[in-house]
């Protein structure tokens, strides 16, 4: 019996990757062309940032509450920041194509 096949997975949500998608946006707007944002570069930084992150699964509404609420903490906040900052640099830096 395989639990994917049981369970409904589709529910389950990490807060985490709005909130880091969102900066990643912020962030590359001032490179102004300065940097490459093809899909694979803009994945990469996006994967590498979520890595770092401490992510928050949500599944019901109180789950969204709670993940809300910690996310809206000033140290979380700073940590996508800085993680979003460090994977556009290295990813700037080691593009995954010539």
């Amino acid at each position: 019996m395989a639990l994917i096949d049981n369970y409904d997975f589709e529910l389950l949500k990490n807060e985490a990757e709005k909130l880091v998608l969102d900066e990643l946006g912020r962030q590359l707007e001032a490179f102004e062309g300065d940097i490459c944002i093809c899909n694979d570069c803009v994945v990469d930084m996006a994967t590498m940032a979520l890595n770092e992150v401490k992510p928050y699964y949500r599944f019901s509404l109180l789950g969204t509450l709670y993940a809300a609420q910690a996310m809206n903490e000033e140290a979380y906040a700073n940590s996508i920041k800085e993680a979003v900052s460090n994977a556009i640099n290295h990813v700037r830096e080691n593009p995954s194509h010539d």
